[in-house]
């Protein structure tokens, strides 16, 4: 099974780019985020066509979330649990050939200290809070998507220069080790223990061109899942092209 994270940044604006890259690629399950499309208004009908279910949260102009699998998509959960209150579009849930699959956009949190930050720090202690009961059910678990942590220094092509960005702050980086702690892989670097592997790169500044980069799209697997990992790998080529997103797809092989 190849499931792909990608941060699209836009459904509307990188259609195009988006159908060219599943033709390329061909994932079974493809995780992506910043959809920025309510329900309705996401193009399922282009990928209905070409053999995907279409499962989406979204909301308008910003966030949004969708699972889209060759496979049905069963028991599909629609918002982070812990805060009724919350109407951004940040999580979606499905299980896909007995994989249960969730494509995450952890919120950016700048400017830091601030609300926003604040609301990042809640929402991981949410996103901890229900990891630990979904591996409670012992299914093979993906959680995959836009953290917006980087968890080392080796994931920011400049670490001094972004040590008080909410992405490297201390308090980010120490809950995403709580939920590592509590027994998940990071497939990158299980297969890439050290060196750089960027997944974001600013449209300023010529970051691209000059791999100012930072490595914020992750796969975490729980053990029944890590169990089954083949393979985990950057796929740079998207954001070299015309019209691309910031970011660019991460995936993994399963064995299932």
């Amino acid at each position: 099974m190849k499931i792909a994270t990608f941060n699209i940044n836009g459904v509307k604006a990188r259609l195009p780019r988006l159908l060219e890259w599943f033709h390329e690629f061909s994932p079974d399950v493809a995780c992506l985020q910043e959809i920025k499309s309510i329900d309705d208004n996401f193009p399922r009908r282009a990928f209905e066509d070409i053999g995907y279910q279409v499962e989406t949260h979204g909301q308008k102009a910003f966030n949004g979330v969708a699972l889209l699998s060759k496979q049905p998509v069963k028991a599909v959960r629609r918002g982070l649990p812990g805060d009724a209150a919350d109407e951004q579009a940040r999580y979606i849930e499905g299980t896909v050939n007995g994989v249960r699959i969730a494509s995450i956009y952890l919120p950016n949190g700048n400017p830091a200290p601030g609300e926003k930050f604040d609301y990042k720090l809640r929402w991981m202690d949410r996103l901890i809070d229900h990891a630990a009961a979904l591996l409670l059910e012992e299914w093979p678990l993906v959680l995959c998507g836009d953290y917006n942590i980087c968890p080392r220094d080796e994931d920011v092509y400049d670490p001094k220069g972004w040590q008080d960005d909410a992405l490297c702050r201390p308090e980010s980086r120490a809950r995403f080790r709580t939920l590592m702690n509590l027994g998940f892989t990071d497939a990158l670097r299980h297969i890439m223990p050290s060196g750089q592997a960027y997944t974001y790169w600013d449209f300023q500044r010529g970051a691209w061109p000059k791999d100012h980069g930072l490595r914020i799209d992750h796969f975490l697997l729980s053990a029944q899942a890590a169990d089954r990992l083949q393979d985990c790998q950057v796929d740079r080529r998207p954001r070299g092209k015309d019209k691309a997103s910031d970011h660019t797809p991460v995936w993994c092989k399963l064995e299932v």
